[in-house]
């Protein structure tokens, strides 16, 4: 049986204070896998915030895995954890994008998926392809916020062979927040999504009602929404694709 212990790390992120987020991250992880977390999963651009370049520009994006994401592989290793990590990244080539990296529980580096939607992020390119990550036998498909705004993608993922989609976010409500998109993606796939959403406030946009999900078939099974930072905590059976908590189990990070 392949029944794993998931945690989404639904955090209060800083746009442009990266040493204080990056901190943030590495105690959540470390709380996480401390409660027997397995895969942590944390909100697009967890690194940065969503609206970050009037606050600290562009110029400190680096290739990756930088010093810090290297820490983060050890700390991978060192716990026997699995991590998808929401972070900017520039290629060889000087491109940026907005990312999300995947580090196993041996502390490697095994995948990374780049947001396609990049219309709202001015400061990224578009990444071109999805591709499956296999973690713990299992293959997922990660579908970085608006990514999951029409079905294309998430059909894509299904076809190529994904058990999960994985949907890291920062999407609050409002005129242009989320309006049944995950919800659909799951009807249109059969698959089940887990959305780790965040909470906190940007330039323009605020989180502090944004909810992190777990969705199947389209009605939510877990959903959770905070003014603080917090590990949220459920079972997940991946052979029969069933949720085995009857809730969220919440440790607020103070």
């Amino acid at each position: 049986m392949n029944k794993r212990k998931i945690a989404m790390l639904h955090l209060l992120l800083n746009a442009g204070e990266i040493k204080t987020n990056q901190s943030l991250i590495t105690q959540a992880v470390q709380k996480a896998a401390e409660k027997g977390a397995e895969w942590i999963i944390t909100p697009e651009l967890a690194v940065s915030g969503l609206q970050f370049t009037k606050e600290c520009g562009i110029d400190w994006i680096q290739q990756q895995p930088n010093e810090w994401m290297s820490s983060l592989m050890e700390l991978a290793k060192s716990s026997a954890v699995n991590l998808f990590i929401g972070a900017p990244e520039k290629d060889p080539e000087g491109e940026l994008f907005n990312s999300v990296f995947v580090i196993n529980r041996e502390g490697q580096l095994i995948g990374r998926q780049r947001k396609r939607s990049s219309v709202t992020d001015d400061w990224s390119s578009s990444g071109e392809c999805l591709q499956l990550i296999t973690i713990d036998h299992v293959k997922a498909g990660i579908l970085i916020c608006a990514d999951s705004y029409t079905k294309e993608n998430a059909v894509t993922l299904r076809d190529k062979g994904a058990e999960i989609l994985i949907a890291p976010s920062s999407w609050g409500p409002g005129l242009h927040g989320p309006n049944g998109e995950w919800e659909a993606r799951t009807i249109d796939t059969g698959l089940p999504m887990f959305v780790c959403n965040r909470t906190g406030e940007d330039e323009t946009v605020t989180f502090w009602e944004a909810k992190s999900l777990v969705i199947d078939h389209g009605v939510h099974l877990l959903a959770h929404h905070s003014r603080e930072s917090a590990i949220l905590l459920f079972d997940w059976d991946f052979d029969k694709r069933e949720l085995l908590s009857t809730e969220f189990e919440v440790e607020y990070i103070i």
